[in-house]
């Protein structure tokens, strides 16, 4: 990403790659040096000292080029000055039965710009000041051909190293952990909250069912989140008539599930409940009891103390006040 001016904390021009949402390696136009960002690639550049080199060369070529990118789209689009940015985003794919995929993209001021087809070695404008550039773009074929040799070749190649050396983190699979709750709701209906946790990798399909009816129509649900721990977590509800409550069913695939999870809402929470209230309540008699006593043997002591005799009072020869 390059930047007209530096902003938001950012440097002019940033590189960043990501293994399976896992940042790896960085480059950024202040340091003007790739860096890792994973224990695994480090160890990686230790084993590998001249891809070092020869990123920070690419990153040195690629940095002009982008400003000047910049400047050329600000022309498209008849801009003379302001906050710009100009994005490119490329990747390759290595999925589960063997076959590759892959993608270039650039987006302008965090909007679609160009996108590129390597089966076609064709360019798609977003709109039509991207016009320009895609005429440009698909006259240039010998790029356009090194461009699906780097997508289905070199990245997968990367790609296959990366994953030897990050395998323990990247290959892993941690399984969710999944709870069903209920909120009462003021129009006599309740909402159901699914909640899974603890999960790697990120990739999850969450749904509500009724009767084994798949009831998307109905689902609010949030983008999965990271954790802190590297794991992710997700949230799912729907809205029900409490009578129909034991109908639902939170279902769940993930890479670590040897079987699909459907979770039903269980009563464990208002039992908690009842058993915090229930300790709550005896423990404020049991004060208001112990309060009582305590009051009690007080005003019997004072009571004692007053009646008793001189020859009572003077019978502890050590002078002390009288024992508590």
């Amino acid at each position: 990403m390059a930047l007209s001016e530096p902003g938001q904390g950012l440097p002019q021009f940033i590189t960043v790659g990501y293994v399976d949402e896992q940042l790896f390696f960085q480059y950024d136009s202040d340091t003007r040096r790739t860096r890792p960002r994973t224990p695994w690639m480090e160890k990686f550049g230790k084993d590998n000292p001249q891809h070092w080199d020869g990123w920070n060369q690419i990153e040195w070529y690629n940095e002009p080029i982008y400003r000047q990118n910049l400047v050329f789209a600000r022309k498209c689009y008849n801009q003379t000055g302001g906050f710009h940015t100009v994005q490119r985003m490329c990747g390759c794919e290595l999925r589960g039965d063997g076959t590759k995929g892959g993608y270039s993209q650039y987006g302008y001021d965090g909007r679609d710009y160009l996108a590129f087809d390597k089966e076609t070695l064709t360019w798609t404008a977003a709109d039509v000041s991207a016009q320009n550039t895609k005429r440009k773009w698909v006259a240039d074929r010998a790029d356009n051909q090194y461009r699906k040799y780097y997508l289905e070749e070199i990245c997968i190649e990367y790609l296959r190293r990366f994953l030897d050396y990050g395998n323990e983190t990247l290959l892993r699979t941690e399984r969710p952990v999944v709870k069903v709750t209920s909120q009462a709701e003021h129009d006599s209906m309740e909402t159901l909250v699914c909640r899974a946790h603890g999960f790697y990798p990120k990739a999850i399909e969450t749904t509500w069912r009724r009767d084994g009816e798949v009831m998307e129509h109905k689902t609010f649900r949030r983008d999965v989140a990271p954790n802190s721990d590297g794991t992710y977590h997700a949230w799912l509800s729907i809205k029900v008539d409490p009578k129909d409550r034991d109908l639902y069913r939170c279902h769940v695939e993930h890479d670590s599930l040897l079987e699909p999870l459907d979770v039903a809402w269980e009563e464990t929470g208002a039992s908690n409940l009842g058993l915090i209230v229930g300790c709550v309540v005896g423990a404020a008699f049991a004060l208001l009891v112990a309060g009582i006593l305590g009051i009690y043997f007080y005003k019997k002591r004072q009571g004692g103390y007053k009646a008793a005799s001189t020859k009572d009072q003077n019978s502890d020869s050590s002078g002390s006040n009288p024992a508590i």
